[in-house]
């Protein structure tokens, strides 16, 4: 037990009460005494109210004003001495405090100012001996903790003049508590073997548990919610009999992110300032299939499959270049293509990362991760795209879609998905979907009646809105809080996702 706690339970039992701790112990800290009075409370020796009481002291400034009278009151006996004093020559006889007395004593109707600039007494003051100094009697009952009569726009302004500070004065009211005794005995914490073979615990007394306190985190690893709402992306998809497609390779050749998706060598997306290529190595080889490849020039040059192509010279060394993957449809394309060996009814998705060269900025960053679902049949239409797109959005919580066409190089028709935003109070995308074209498709070998279609979201976005993130940056690199990816819940997909 420590000396201050023995004092506070010696005085305790003289006086059968504390009322203030403050008058009792007037040197010592709140604090101290605060944790004192916790340890015994602890021990059900003692119980405690905390009372807390604003009063105020006075300022240097304030305390000047007492001894020699209120800046407004010096301002009137300075103008009765000279009778007339010039606005200029205020700030030469009294420093800084000529203004606040100039301001305050024209409030109070003590002064006027002629057309002169020069300041005089007003009719009111028949005596400046007898004019009242409010403000050094305010702070004559403040300095003695009497704040009866004063309101608090007083309080407030003596404040902004800086004539008084507040401040608080913590108190203790301790009374006795149900094992009151001028002794502390330890208690004990744990039951051990030793107590129960000897019988010693019938004479020991022991801490009570406290059901309210919370355990130790155990030390354990934590999802990214990105990877939260991937996987509930991926029970999605495998919900609707999908095939995840491999897509640990991030670095494709120009053939299969462009060229195989019938998007034109000379097209925007392919510029330096849009796409991330390779320096080492620079190129890598085309698909060994030369009917394939044939195909391909022929879709670009002249068209083919009742097309009349972009009418350009496809040039095989462009699509030999390297590039950080711009979409999952690489890989989409590249099993499709695979598809053509044996075709098939199939339904195929991927969740992976991919590459933009783009301003970072609070929305976008230069990778991102892209959802993305393809499904292949025989004579489906558009008609089918729009029921399954508000099939697998239905899945979210996401209802009563709206499609809009768009244009995409390797989708024909192409649609972009939309839906209602309750917080912005309009129609927003979030996705975009079409039927691969011929060009794309026959080229590789697929019947031409076994039709694809497509469609693909951002996993950020969602996330973003999922969890109150506003600025991408929290969510992926260096500005990410560890206690942001350890203390958020499992993902759901539910109503708010867009909200």
């Amino acid at each position: 037990m420590s000396d201050l706690q023995l004092q506070i339970l010696h005085k305790l039992d003289a006086l059968g009460e504390i009322k203030s701790t403050l008058e009792v112990f007037p040197e010592l800290d709140p604090q101290v005494i605060l944790s004192a009075l916790n340890s015994l409370k602890a021990h059900s020796k003692l119980e405690y109210t905390k009372e807390d009481k604003l009063f105020y002291t006075l300022t240097k400034e304030g305390s000047e004003i007492i001894e020699n009278g209120s800046h407004e009151v010096k301002l009137l006996q300075l103008i009765n001495k000279f009778g007339k004093l010039q606005i200029k020559d205020v700030m030469t006889h009294m420093g800084p405090d000529g203004k606040m007395g100039q301001a305050r004593a024209f409030k109070n109707g003590w002064i006027v100012k002629n057309k002169d600039n020069e300041l005089s007494l007003s009719d009111k003051i028949s005596s400046v001996d007898e004019v009242s100094d409010e403000t050094k009697e305010l702070l004559l009952k403040i300095q003695k903790d009497d704040l009866a009569g004063i309101s608090d726009k007083v309080l407030n302004e003596l404040k902004k003049r800086k004539l008084i500070a507040p401040k608080k004065q913590t108190s203790f009211h301790v009374v006795k508590g149900s094992d009151f005794s001028t002794e502390l005995t330890k208690l004990e914490t744990d039951l051990t073997s030793e107590m129960v073979a000897s019988g010693s615990y019938k004479d020991l007394k022991f801490k009570p548990y406290n059901f309210n306190s919370e355990g130790i985190l155990p030390q354990s690893g934590a999802l990214h919610p990105l990877n939260k709402v991937r996987e509930e992306f991926r029970q999605i998809f495998f919900s609707m009999g999908f095939t995840e497609m491999p897509s640990n390779q991030y670095v494709e050749t120009g053939f299969w992110n462009f060229d195989a998706l019938y998007v034109p060598q000379q097209h925007p997306a392919r510029d330096l300032q849009d796409t991330f290529y390779l320096k080492d190595p620079v190129k890598s080889d085309l698909p060994e299939d030369k009917t394939y490849i044939a195909n391909i020039k022929a879709v670009h040059e002249n068209g083919k499959y009742e097309s009349i192509g972009y009418r350009y010279n496809w040039v095989p060394e462009e699509s030999q270049k390297l590039v950080l993957r711009t979409h999952t449809t690489a890989i989409s394309a590249a099993m499709l293509k695979d598809l053509a060996k044996d075709p098939k009814p199939t339904r195929l998705f991927s969740i992976d990362r991919v590459f933009r060269n783009e301003a970072v900025d609070a929305t976008h960053l230069a990778e991102f991760h892209q959802v993305e679902g393809v499904l292949a049949d025989y004579d489906i239409t558009l008609g089918d795209l729009i029921q399954f797109m508000e099939e697998f959005f239905a899945k979210m919580g996401v209802t009563g879609l709206r499609f809009k066409s768009t244009y995409n190089p390797y989708t024909e028709p192409s649609l972009e998905i939309y839906s209602w935003h309750e917080g912005l109070g309009k129609w927003v995308e979030i996705g975009n979907s079409g039927m691969f074209r011929p060009e794309m498709t026959e080229s590789m070998g697929l019947p031409k009646n076994l039709r694809v279609l497509g469609w693909g979201l951002s996993l950020e976005r969602p996330t973003m809105i999922k969890y109150g993130v506003q600025n991408i940056r929290e969510l992926l690199g260096h500005k990410v809080s560890l206690d942001f990816i350890e203390n958020n819940p499992a993902a759901r997909l539910d109503e708010d996702l867009y909200e």
